[in-house]
C-alpha cells in the first residue's frame, strides 16, 4: 500500500514556520544565516514591541483607562507570542522527533479502510485551520488598516499605540513606525496561529492513531488471532503513548500560558467593546479579535477532547 502522509496535513504550518524562521532544515539551529534571521525576526518583531508595549502601558497609568487597558492587551498578547517562540525553539529537537516518529512504519493505516476512518478526524483539524487562520488574517488586515479608514493618518495615528525611542509624529519616522507595526503584526498572527494549530495538529494525529489501533483489535477479534498482528498492536500501543508523553512534554507550558493570556486578553477585549461602536472599524476589529481569541481556547479544548474520546 501507498506510503500514507501524516506531515501532508501541516503542510501550511511548516511553510509558515519556515517564513517566520521558526523551521531549520536540520534538527537544531546551526552556525548559519536562517539561525541570524531566526534571531533577528524574533528580537525586532516579537520582543521589541512587548518591550514598547510594557513600556507604554506604564506610561499610561492614571490617564485615560480605554487607552491603557487597549495597550494592556497588545502588550499581553505579544508577550505570549514571544514565550511560545521561545519554547517552540528551545524544543525544536523534540518537535523534529514527534514528525520522524509520525512517518514511522508501525503508525501507518494498515488498509484502505483504516484510511477511510481517520479521514473524518483529518477533515475537521483542516476546517479549524482554514478558520483560525483566516479570522487571524481579517483580525490583523483591520487592525492595520483602522488609521486609513478613519483617515487618521494625516493625524501621525499609528495600527496600534506604543512606545517608541524615536518621534512617530514626523516624516518619514512614521511611515517606518507604520511598515514596523505591519510586519511585526503579520509576524505575531503567523506565529501565533502556526503553533496552536500545530499543537491542534499533534493532538490530532493522537487521537487518529487510537483509532487505528482499536480498528487493529477488532479485526483481529473478528477474523482470528494472528501472532504478528498483535505482537505489532503492542507495539504501536508503545508508540502512541510515547509519542503522546513527549507531544505533552512539548506544549503543557505552552498550553498553559495560552490559558492564562486568552483568559485575560478575552476579559480586556469585552470591556473595550463596551467602550467602542461595534460598528465602526476599530469596533469590528475589536470583534474579530474576541472571535480569535475564543477559537484559540475552543481549538485546544476540542481536539484536545477528541482524544479523549479515543482513549476511552
Amino acid at each position: 500500500m501507498k506510503h500514507f502522509s501524516w506531515t501532508s496535513a501541516i503542510k501550511t504550518n511548516l511553510f509558515l514556520f519556515k517564513i517566520v524562521g521558526l523551521w531549520p532544515s536540520d534538527e537544531q539551529y546551526k552556525h548559519d544565516v536562517y539561525t541570524i534571521y531566526m534571531i533577528v525576526s524574533i528580537t525586532l518583531c516579537s520582543f521589541a514591541h512587548s518591550v514598547f508595549y510594557t513600556v507604554e502601558v506604564l506610561l499610561l497609568f492614571g490617564s485615560d483607562l480605554s487607552d491603557l487597558i487597549s495597550t494592556l492587551y497588545l502588550a499581553v498578547t505579544q508577550t505570549l507570542v514571544f514565550i511560545k517562540s521561545c519554547f517552540f525553539v528551545i524544543n525544536m529537537r523534540r518537535v523534529k522527533h514527534l514528525l520522524v516518529v509520525l512517518e514511522s512504519e508501525l503508525f501507518q493505516p494498515q488498509s484502505s479502510q483504516q484510511r477511510k476512518k481517520i479521514e473524518p478526524a483529518l477533515r475537521s483539524y483542516n476546517r479549524a485551520n482554514r478558520s483560525f487562520l483566516l479570522l487571524v488574517n481579517v483580525t490583523v488586515v483591520l487592525f492595520l488598516l483602522t488609521p486609513v479608514l478613519t483617515s487618521a493618518t494625516k493625524d501621525y495615528m499609528l495600527p496600534i499605540q506604543a512606545w517608541y525611542p524615536w518621534c512617530t509624529a514626523k516624516s518619514p519616522a512614521y511611515e517606518f513606525t507604520y511598515l514596523f507595526q505591519a510586519v511585526s503584526a503579520i509576524f505575531h498572527g503567523t506565529t501565533s496561529v502556526s503553533i496552536d494549530t500545530f499543537v491542534s495538529a499533534l493532538n490530532t494525529y493522537v487521537a487518529a492513531q487510537c483509532i487505528l489501533l482499536c480498528d487493529t483489535l477488532q479485526n483481529l477479534r473478528l477474523e482470528g488471532y494472528s501472532h504478528d498482528t498483535f505482537k505489532r498492536s503492542i507495539l504501536h500501543h508503545k508508540l502512541i503513548l510515547s509519542f503522546a508523553k513527549n507531544s505533552n512534554a512539548f506544549f503543557n507550558w505552552i498550553v498553559l500560558c495560552q490559558f492564562f493570556s486568552s483568559s485575560i486578553s478575552a476579559a480586556l477585549t469585552m470591556f473595550l467593546l463596551s467602550l467602542t461602536d461595534p460598528f465602526s472599524s476599530e469596533g469590528q476589529a475589536l470583534l474579530f479579535c474576541l472571535s480569535v481569541v475564543i477559537l484559540e481556547l475552543f481549538t485546544y479544548c476540542w481536539f484536545g477532547n477528541e482524544v479523549e474520546i479515543q482513549v476511552r
